[in-house]
């Protein structure tokens, strides 16, 4: 607490529960009518704000501010500091590299290192590390264990990092490989719903650095997805600032087909709330059809509301909530849950609504209109129905090359390419299945999903039917648990007999780590130029991130990845066509296999029971034979290998030592040439990819340096504790569209000389020669997972501004982090509708103080004496301090340094 109980400045909210050893602040005893109408996500924001309310960081106004929600939102920036902060390793070692490095710094000045420690508990998570090198063993050998052993070996440096980091820092909790999924072990093991500590119990509530973190809304849990940079500032002990947002209110009513599993209801949940435009708002779900969806199915909406934009889609804590935590939690705790949700009033029942919030505004979705879906070819929000896949793949061959078009000619759209395979003869063609990944992000915690793939994988092998041997399949179950209850339901067999055995947990195809196809199926796919597919269960699929050979990519529900992957095709309309034939020749359709609703629920209140929960427990508390084997080094300060290329100490801290004492002001930016010209929907995969490490990229040649050879590489997201790595790999993607060179590709024009070559040769060439560097953009800038790196590479290459049309929100709060300005064309303009060519030279003329109460319009100014206003996007007063301070983490070091 930040003053003692007495002399806080709403000590009089203090209420008790059972004996009075239990305390909390009760919002409710404000006896303001404008608690009760306000929605339950923004009750959690006034309860933090009352409870850290210090008069510095957070002040008795920001309280008032809250309260004042319905006049106040869209106005207000407030403070919220979160209860913990969740690290998953590829971002998690960068955060964890710089607390290492500030500790460095302080022993320089003579501070005691150790008191470099995260102030809000944090927990990371070793999830990531997993690369798929085999998958279908033989039945003496474990795809899990031999995965595994790979792990250790790949990542024996990171590994060794990781178990200092857990004994060397206080409040930091490290769970170990093979445990499970960052967001699976959040929802089963660290969730709390609520937190005790000192004697106090409050809401639990979490920032992290996975985009699966808003999943934890599903249990009424508020929590969202954060960058690095801003996740290394709530550990250093600074709160989340963020304009006091909207909150929509998602009102659910109708019933549920039985036919329609979870991932369909979050698909069109989705597609209606990309359309309502709630970019940057809370979204909270109330109405009776809330009270049909169980607690995974929540997690599986909730999961998803990065793909609609919203901060978190929040599912408060009901009955449901309860009787789920009765299956999973110790009962005396549970009591004490009930009671306390129930006094401050963040208890919701749908029977009376008379109880209904506000909200800002009220979107209604019938649950009964929702029909089976998959998204693709190439992104997340390009929603196919399943009745019309095959119609729908066809026309992408005709159209152009495009977000939805593969332009194959029509003479050729029939081609078939004969193969071999273990001495067997198959073909190939266009829309054949190539990849099918029930992997753990999105479906995975959701036991009814996973139950439904695992009933019809069981009846289709009843059926005598099959799954090519040449498909490269794969479960990766998002924890021990979820391979308990496949298990136990007796469906993890069939699984295995259609080729989908356990290949480990931890993110694997979705982060591009696929083994490699056959090459008999490569060179197929290469002599016919197919459009050949993967398909998986995930939330990600960009073109080119599973496989470079593999073009069209969908996203689905387990259940009908494995159907796809039977039939061997998307190039099928499952009511007219069979999957397959048995052994005697009859044919087997969809409908045939698919198990019933009540089935899929009876199987799974067998299966998911509180047995599971604690067989999970316990085995992330014992560790594993692996992780405990692993030697680590002591200290206080951790002994840098200078010839490691994992674990490097940061470059950029040694310009952040000279911050102890001043802050320069930021510069305006004079003849600054632009070191790429992008267009439209430019992700955080092409500015930071987390995939395989090219032979010929800027990366390999740094790592070919070292005397590693390209078998060693390991990928970008293994190697983010490295800055000179990932310097190298900033706008690494093969498929990064830069209009100076015209093909995709990780090039750029040097300018001045008019050569092409690597994107972090010529921004080196720039450094060495002095010229700041802009980046030109189109819409949707930054869009995708949450990485530092996307802001930390860009400041390393010397970038200082990105002008776009417009930037995904996330990704413009990291470039504040780093102090490279988002500025923004005017409304209706472009670089094509200024005519600009790219070439010329900018400046940007800063004035001296910055206000957020006024929109900051810049003018740029071009070498061939053009002239355009531009809008930096500062939201908060946090944004400009940041900004003025050269960054985040120029802010907090020095801070943090006078503090301790």
């Amino acid at each position: 607490m930040p003053f003692l109980p007495a002399e806080h400045p709403y000590s009089h909210l203090i209420d008790t529960l059972k004996d009075g050893s239990i305390k909390f602040f009760n919002p409710h005893k404000i006896n303001d009518p404008r608690y009760d109408k306000l929605p339950l996500s923004i009750r959690i924001l006034l309860e933090s704000a009352i409870r850290n309310c210090d008069g510095f960081y957070t002040k008795q106004e920001d309280v008032q501010n809250i309260l004042d929600w319905q006049q106040q939102q869209n106005k207000a920036e407030v403070p919220f500091s979160p209860a913990r902060v969740l690290l998953q390793d590829f971002t998690g070692i960068p955060a964890m590299v710089d607390l290492a490095a500030m500790r460095d710094a302080l022993a320089k000045h003579g501070v005691d290192p150790g008191l470099v420690n995260p102030k809000c508990p944090t927990d990371l998570i070793v999830d990531h590390l997993l690369q798929i090198d085999y998958s279908k063993c033989d039945p003496a050998a474990s795809a899990a264990v031999k995965n595994q052993e790979m792990e250790l070996i790949r990542n024996k440096e990171r590994l060794q990092f990781f178990k200092w980091c857990s004994k060397a820092f206080k409040n930091v909790n490290v769970v170990p490989p093979d445990v499970g999924a960052v967001h699976q072990v959040n929802l089963e093991y660290l969730s709390r719903v609520v937190q005790v500590n000192d004697g106090f119990i409050y809401p639990d509530s979490v920032v992290g650095t996975d985009s699966h973190t808003t999943m934890i809304n599903g249990l009424g849990i508020l929590g969202w997805g954060v960058g690095g940079i801003e996740s290394e500032a709530v550990m250093l002990g600074q709160p989340v600032s963020l304009t006091l947002p909207e909150v929509v209110g998602c009102k659910l009513v109708g019933s549920i087909n039985p036919l329609t599993t979870s991932i369909d209801i979050v698909l069109g949940i989705k597609k209606h709330l990309r359309q309502a435009s709630i970019t940057g708002k809370f979204l909270e779900f109330f109405g009776p059809g809330v009270s049909q969806l169980s607690v995974p199915d929540r997690t599986t909406i909730a999961n998803m509301c990065p793909e609609y934009s919203a901060i978190v889609s929040f599912f408060p804590v009901d009955q449901v909530t309860l009787e789920h935590f009765k299956k999973t939690r110790d009962q005396e705790n549970l009591e004490m849950l009930e009671s306390y949700m129930k006094a401050v009033k963040l208890f919701q029942s749908y029977e009376d609504s008379s109880e209904e919030p506000e909200f800002s505004e009220v979107i209604e979705i019938d649950l009964s209109s929702m029909v089976p879906y998959v998204s693709g070819p190439k992104r997340p929000s390009d929603r196919v129905e399943v009745s019309s896949m095959k119609e729908d793949f066809q026309s992408c061959l005709n159209e152009k090359v495009g977000f939805k078009g593969f332009h194959i000619a029509k003479e050729k759209q029939e081609t078939r390419v004969p193969f071999l395979h273990s001495g067997q003869e198959y073909q190939l063609a266009h829309g054949s299945v190539v990849i099918a990944a029930v992997i753990s992000c999105t479906n995975n915690c959701n036991p009814s999903v996973m139950l439904t793939a695992g009933l019809l994988a069981k009846k289709a092998v009843e059926a005598g039917l099959v799954v090519k041997p040449y498909i490269r399949t794969s479960l990766a179950p998002g924890s021990g648990m979820v391979t308990h209850y496949l298990n136990a339901s007796g469906v993890l067999p069939y699984f295995s007999q259609l080729g989908f055995e356990v290949i480990g947990y931890g993110c694997a195809t979705c982060v591009g780590n696929t083994a490699p196809l056959p090459e008999a199926v490569v060179d197929a796919i290469e002599q016919g130029d197919l459009v050949a597919c993967g398909i998986l269960s995930g939330n990600r699929h960009f073109e080119g991130r599973l496989c470079d050979c593999v073009r069209a990519n969908y996203l689905a529900s387990p259940p009908l990845v494995v159907a796809y992957a039977i039939a061997g095709t998307v190039g099928i309309d499952f009511e007219k066509e069979p999957l397959g034939e048995t052994p005697e020749g009859k044919q087997v359709y969809l409908r045939d296999v698919w198990p019933s609703r009540e089935e899929v629920q009876q199987t799974e209140e067998d299966t998911v029971i509180s047995s599971i929960f604690k067989d999970l427990r316990g085995r992330m508390e014992k560790g594993n034979v692996f992780w405990n084997s692993v030697e680590c080094p002591d200290g206080v300060v951790f002994p840098w290998d200078h010839k490691s290329t994992y674990i490097r100490s940061p470059s950029f801290f040694s310009k952040l030592v000279s911050a102890l004492t001043s802050v320069p002001a930021p510069q305006s930016i004079e003849n600054a040439h632009a070191l790429l010209f992008l267009g439209d929907e430019v992700t955080t995969d092409h500015i930071s990819p987390a995939g395989s490490i090219a032979r010929v990229s800027a990366a390999a040649k740094y790592l070919l340096s070292k005397r590693l050879t390209p078998r060693e590489f390991n990928s970008y997201g293994a190697r983010r504790g490295n800055d000179a790595v990932m310097t190298r790999g900033t706008f690494a993607s093969i498929k990064l569209q830069n209009r100076f060179i015209g093909k995709p590709g990780p090039k750029t024009l040097h300018i001045p000389s008019g050569q092409t070559m690597d994107v972090f040769e010529a921004a080196d060439r720039y450094q060495r020669d002095g010229v700041p560097l802009i980046i030109l953009a189109g819409k949707h800038y930054g869009s995708g997972n949450s990485r530092d790196w996307v802001a930390k590479g860009p400041y390393l290459l010397g970038v200082r501004a990105v002008i776009a049309e417009s930037f995904e929100k996330l990704h413009k709060s990291q470039l504040v982090g780093m102090g490279i300005m988002p500025l923004q064309f005017q409304s209706g303009q472009s670089a094509d509708s200024l005519e600009l060519s790219g070439k010329e030279r900018f400046s940007i003329s800063l004035p001296d103080s910055l206000d957020v109460s006024t929109v900051c319009v810049f003018v740029l100014q071009t070498s061939q004496g053009k002239s355009f206003t531009v809008t930096a996007l500062f939201d908060t007063e946090t944004d400009v301090i940041f900004f003025q301070h050269g960054g985040l983490l120029r802010y907090v070091f020095p801070s943090g340094a006078k503090t301790i």
